[in-house]
C-alpha cells in the first residue's frame, strides 16, 4: 500500500475532531437528500483530455460537464496509471497497482479462477457486498459490456467476475461488443489487418448527418437512462451505476452538428510538435496511423492536423451531449439529491504533441486526464483543486463518501480532504507502460526505464518534458527512483 502525505494529514487532536464533524456534515448532506446511503454514478469517457470549457480550454463547447463542474471539485491535476484503456481501468475498479496491458482485468479474472481468497474485491463488489445493486452499461472495463471471446461477448468469460449484478453493452447495428468498440456511423465495423503493414479498413474520422444514435455511444446511453429509471425506482437500495462513453476513442466519428462548431474555430497551436531527442517513451502513433487517412500524415501536413483535431473535439462535444443525457435522467428520476457523481477520463492522448498521435507514452500528455468529482453538496462548489491526485484515490474517496467501510487492501488515498478544501495538497503520482515507469512530483517528472536509462524533466523550466536533464542531476533521479520504489514496495 502506498503512503501518501493525505494520510498523514488526518493526525489527533483537534484537528482530528474539527475533520471528523466536516465529514460527518458531507455525508449527512447526502443522506438527508434521498434517505439512506448515496448513490453513485460513475461516468467513464475514453481519451479525454482535460481541455474543456471547465479546464480552462474556451474553443472545446461541453457545456454539460462544465455544469457538472460547477457543482463539484475540478481536479487540475489528476494523473492515471497507465497511458492504456485496460491498465488504467483496472486501477480504477480495483483500486490498485496492476499489470500495463490491456488485459490486466481478464489476467485478475484468472487469478480469481485459481485462487479467488487471494484477490481483493473490485470496487464495484465492494459496494455489492455493502448493499448495492451494482450496474455497468457501455465501456467501463476495457471489454465494452465486460466479456471475452473472439467478439467479446461470451459470457462465460466475465472481465470482472462478482462484480456487477448487470453488465451490458447494447452493440446494435454494431453487431456486437467489438464492433461497437471500434464502430462508425450506422453500424459500419472495423476489419482489421486488411491493408499493407496491419492498417484497417475505416477512415480514421468522419461526420455525418443524424441524430445521436448513427454512431456506438447513442444506444448504449440510451440503455444507461433505462437502467438508471429501473435503479430509481428500488428506493429501498442504493446504487453504483458505472456509464462507459466511448468517444472520443478512435475512430473519430460524431454527428454532423458537433463538428460544426469547430468548423471555423481557431485551434491554438499544438506544442512542442516536434519529435523529441534522444530516447523516450515516444512512439510511431500506430494505433491512428492505421487508419484510412487518405495519404496524409498529420505530423507533416498542417491543414491535415488541424482536421484531425477539429474531428476529435466534435467527439468530445458528442460525449459531453451523453454526459448531460445521464444527468438529465437523473434529475428527472429525482435522485441528484442523493447521488455521488464522478466525471473520469481513462487518460490523455497526444493531438500532435511530441509528434506523437495518440496515448501509450509516459509523458504528460497521456497520463493527465479529467476528474471531477460533485457530491450531492458540497463547500465550495465549483472551485478547482491544484491538488495532485491519481485515479488510485476513488476508490477510498467514495467508500468515504458513501460511508462504507474503508477498504484496506486499496492502494489509494481517500480525496474527501481536498472535497472539503481545495487547498488541501495532494501527493506524487506513479504510472507504467510496457518496460518504463514514471513519477510526477509538482515540479519533475522521472521516467525510468528497465535496464535503467533515465529521462528527467524539470516542470518550472519553459523546456518541460522537452529537455532530459538526467545527466546532470543524478541527485534528483536518485531520489525520486526510491521514492517510486517505496510507493510500489519494490
Amino acid at each position: 500500500m502506498i503512503v501518501c502525505p493525505l494520510k498523514r494529514q488526518v493526525g489527533i487532536g483537534v484537528f482530528a475532531v474539527v475533520w471528523a464533524l466536516a465529514l460527518g456534515g458531507l455525508i449527512a448532506e447526502a443522506k438527508e437528500g434521498g434517505g439512506g446511503s448515496p448513490n453513485v454514478l460513475l461516468i467513464c469517457v475514453d481519451d479525454l483530455r482535460p481541455e474543456l470549457n471547465c479546464y480552462g480550454v474556451d474553443y472545446i463547447h461541453s457545456p454539460n460537464i462544465d455544469q457538472l463542474a460547477s457543482r463539484g471539485r475540478v481536479f487540475q491535476r489528476h494523473y492515471v496509471q497507465a497511458p492504456t484503456c485496460g491498465a488504467s481501468r483496472f486501477t480504477l475498479l480495483t483500486g490498485r497497482y496492476g499489470g500495463s496491458g490491456n488485459n490486466a482485468l481478464f489476467q485478475r479474472a484468472s487469478r480469481m479462477a485459481t485462487d479467488g481468497e487471494s484477490v481483493p474485491p473490485s470496487m464495484p463488489a465492494w459496494f455489492r457486498q455493502h448493499g448495492y445493486t451494482t450496474v455497468s452499461v457501455g465501456k467501463v472495463s476495457h471489454h465494452p459490456g465486460g466479456m471475452g471471446g473472439d467478439r467479446w461477448d461470451d459470457a462465460t468469460q466475465p472481465e470482472m467476475p462478482k462484480s456487477w449484478d448487470r453488465s451490458l453493452l447494447p452493440a446494435g447495428k454494431w453487431q456486437d461488443p467489438r464492433g461497437w468498440m471500434h464502430g462508425l456511423a450506422h453500424g459500419e465495423i472495423r476489419i482489421d489487418a486488411t491493408k499493407p503493414q496491419g492498417g484497417v479498413e475505416m477512415d480514421v474520422f468522419q461526420s455525418v448527418e443524424g441524430p445521436d444514435s448513427i454512431y456506438p455511444d447513442g444506444g448504449s446511453m440510451d440503455e444507461a437512462i433505462r437502467q438508471l429509471e429501473r435503479l430509481a425506482d428500488n428506493q429501498g437500495k442504493p446504487f453504483f451505476l458505472a456509464v462507459g462513453i466511448l468517444r472520443p476513442h478512435l475512430p473519430w466519428g460524431a454527428p454532423a452538428v458537433d463538428l460544426e462548431h469547430y468548423r471555423n474555430s481557431k485551434l491554438p497551436p499544438i506544442n512542442h510538435p516536434e519529435k523529441p531527442e534522444g530516447r523516450t517513451t515516444w512512439h510511431r502513433s500506430g494505433e491512428f496511423m492505421k487508419y484510412d487517412r487518405w495519404g496524409r500524415d498529420p505530423r507533416q501536413d498542417e491543414d491535415f492536423a488541424t482536421l484531425a483535431r477539429q474531428h476529435y473535439a466534435a467527439c468530445v462535444t458528442y460525449a459531453d451531449r451523453q454526459v448531460g443525457r445521464i444527468l438529465e435522467q437523473l434529475e428527472r428520476v429525482d435522485a441528484t439529491k442523493n447521488t455521488i457523481v464522478v466525471l473520469w477520463g481513462d487518460h490523455g492522448w497526444h493531438l500532435g504533441e511530441h509528434a506523437i498521435w495518440g496515448k501509450h507514452s509516459l509523458f504528460e500528455e497521456s497520463l493527465r486526464s479529467p476528474l471531477i468529482i460533485a457530491p450531492p453538496q458540497m463547500d465550495g462548489p465549483g472551485k478547482a483543486s491544484d491538488a495532485m491526485v491519481e485515479t488510485l484515490d476513488l476508490f477510498p474517496t467514495l467508500c468515504e463518501l458513501a460511508n462504507l467501510d474503508s477498504p484496506e487492501f486499496a492502494d489509494g488515498v481517500s480525496l474527501v480532504p481536498i472535497l472539503k478544501d481545495p487547498q488541501v495538497s495532494g501527493h506524487d503520482a506513479i504510472a507504467y507502460h510496457r518496460n518504463a515507469r514514471t513519477i510526477r512530483t509538482n515540479s519533475h517528472r522521472l521516467i525510468l526505464h528497465q535496464d535503467g536509462y533515465a529521462e528527467l524533466y524539470d516542470h518550472r523550466s519553459p523546456a518541460g518534458e522537452t529537455k532530459n536533464i538526467a545527466d546532470s542531476h543524478e541527485q534528483i533521479v536518485q531520489d525520486l527512483t526510491q521514492r517510486m520504489r517505496d510507493r510500489l514496495g519494490d
